[in-house]
């Protein structure tokens, strides 16, 4: 995020590249840069004759070099940006010649998605050198929390760590999903708000009673009555908690409890570190490990395998998911 905000100032500053080259798994900041690069740069009498947006299924290489060498009417600059670049990925590498010596006058983007370059071969290098070659990276769960919170932070909003964390749970790492939520919540709430669970509820629409989250933390606490609840809710509504993806999220439960038994600092910092977790989720291991023995929990995840097994219709074809749930409860409690 700082090497964003890094490029973005950059630019406001008018310290242009003449190549920039954004290529990642994670495509959110990718089309941030773009979008900013887009709408910042030549103003919007300049952008008729001077910018254009190519689509790399759509265009060669070749041409998009031709286009390139062409000169600005009437401004300082020319703006190109390829959407979609990597559809370019066979004949990518044919762009070094250009990157060796670019056209000064232009600003040339590539938004390739999903896919990166070789950093030993000579594109990659000659980017380095006479332009931007910036990675977008997929984020880590345990990391999404933190994003979450700096960007609400440079909006003047807060966010409660359960609200963040039921975020992460129900939208994974998509940092585009994301955001998309957030830009929704701070349509409806004032600037200065700390954005809580409830909101999450009432606006979005992720419970903040009955999620994985919340039947984590009442089986880590040997809340029986509640885990039961919750699960009974899953099985009433099986399209919005997939059994597959419970069992999965239980499993990495306890497989990061028996790496937490096997922790010989089990200082909260170091917990959060080695398990991957967020902070808040390390008072959840500790008192999980006060009613969950090593040897329990390894009972326990070579259970949830089989469970694992049979929701994904191994040897349980005739099993409901709401069997398959109690089974699950019924092995870890017992």
């Amino acid at each position: 995020m700082d090497e964003v905000i890094g490029i973005i100032n950059d630019i406001k500053q008018k310290k242009f590249k003449p190549v920039y080259f954004l290529m990642g798994e994670e495509p959110y900041y990718i089309d941030k840069i773009s979008e900013f690069i887009e709408s910042s740069i030549l103003s919007e009498e300049e952008r008729g004759f001077n910018q254009m947006v190519l689509y790399g299924r759509d265009i060669s290489v070749q041409d998009i070099i031709s286009n390139a060498k062409r000169y600005p009417m009437m401004a300082d600059y020319q703006v190109i940006i390829v959407k979609e670049a990597q559809d370019l990925s066979r004949t990518i590498d044919d762009l070094s010649s250009y990157v060796e010596n670019p056209q000064p006058t232009t600003i040339l983007v590539f938004a390739y998605k999903y896919k990166t370059l070789d950093k030993r071969k000579s594109l990659a290098k000659s980017l380095q050198k006479n332009g931007l070659l910036f990675e977008s990276k997929k984020l880590y769960d345990n990391q999404v929390g933190t994003w979450i919170v700096r960007i609400l932070k440079g909006k003047g909003y807060a966010i409660e760590p359960k609200a963040s964390e039921m975020l992460v749970e129900f939208l994974g790492t998509d940092l585009n999903k994301i955001n998309n939520e957030l830009e929704k919540l701070q349509i409806i709430l004032p600037v200065g708000t700390t954005i809580t669970a409830n909101h999450i509820e009432e606006n979005i629409g992720f419970s903040k009673d009955f999620n994985v989250f919340e039947l984590r933390k009442a089986i880590g606490s040997k809340a029986i009555l509640q885990a039961y609840k919750i699960a009974d809710h899953f099985a009433q509504n099986k399209k919005e908690y997939p059994m597959v993806l419970t069992t999965g999220q239980v499993f990495a439960f306890f497989v990061k409890l028996l790496q937490f038994h096997g922790l010989n600092d089990k200082s909260a910092a170091n917990v959060a570190k080695v398990l991957a977790v967020s902070p808040f989720f390390v008072q959840e291991y500790i008192t999980a490990a006060k009613n969950y023995p090593m040897k329990k929990v390894s009972n326990i995840v070579s259970s949830l395998r089989d469970i694992d097994s049979k929701s994904k219709g191994v040897g349980a074809n005739q099993m409901h998911e709401a069997d398959l749930l109690k089974e699950m409860l019924i092995k870890i409690f017992n």
